[in-house]
Formats: structure tokens, sequence, C-alpha cells
């Protein structure tokens, strides 16, 4: 019976990380935005897709960062799901409401290009600045 039991609950944890390996959770004051700019080019790169995800105050990071992406005609909205999530106030013990936001974000047709093209940018700036040391 216990054999039953573990491998119903193997199958639940395996599709439950499944879906959430392309999710971004951001924070308001753990990591810079740029980080999370880079996080998120990353996962698009590897998964096609990437879910940003924030709560109350750290919704205005998620917003900047699909904002920095669609504007550098990296991303495309494909879904924007808001919602409200019961929480404890850590200070009072009381339950609070806190707003959600979840921004799911895909590859736009030339983001293979974009991003090849940032990376010969960032090599040729690298070699440039290699000759300037020697010469100095």
């Amino acid at each position: 019976m216990e054999e039953i039991t573990e491998g119903v609950n193997n199958i639940n944890l395996a599709g439950a990380d499944a879906t959430k390996k392309n999710r971004i959770q951001v924070s308001n004051t753990k990591k810079p935005l740029f980080f999370y700019v880079n996080l998120a080019k990353r996962y698009m790169q590897q998964f096609n897709e990437v879910e940003l995800s924030a709560l109350g105050m750290a919704i205005a990071t998620v917003v900047t960062v699909a904002e920095i992406l669609k504007n550098n005609g990296l991303a495309v909205e494909k879904k924007i799901m808001t919602s409200t999530v019961d929480m404890r106030d850590d200070s009072r013990g009381r339950p609070v409401q806190k707003a959600k936001i979840e921004i799911l974000l895909g590859k736009t047709a030339n983001f293979d290009e974009l991003m090849a093209a940032a990376a010969e940018e960032r090599e040729a700036a690298a070699a440039a600045g290699e000759d300037g040391e020697e010469q100095s």
C-alpha cells in the first residue's frame, strides 16, 4: 500500500515541476532589475516562453522586465493574469490580501537573431577593450 501512495506522490510532484520550470518569481528587493531581464532571456532560449510572477510591490518590477523585453523586440505577451492572494501578516498575525500578477511571454520570430547579434556586439566590445589595454 505504501508503494502505491509513494508512486502517486511522485507522479504529482513530477507534473508540478514540469509546469514550473520556466517560471521566475520576482522579488522587489533581492535582485537587481537586469538580473531578471537576463534570466528571462535565458529561460526563453531554453523553453521558448517564460512566466514572470510577483506579489505586491514586486509587481512593478515584473511589468518593467516585461516591457524591456517587449521594447527590445525579444518577447510578445501571451497572457496576463491578475488576482489576489490571502496571506498571513507576520507582524500582526492576521490575514491580508496581496495583489498578484503573472505575465506569460513568448519569443518573437527574430528572438534568436537579436540574441546572436547582441552576443557578437559583446564579443567585439571585449576584443576592442583588450586591444585598447595592450596599447596603453
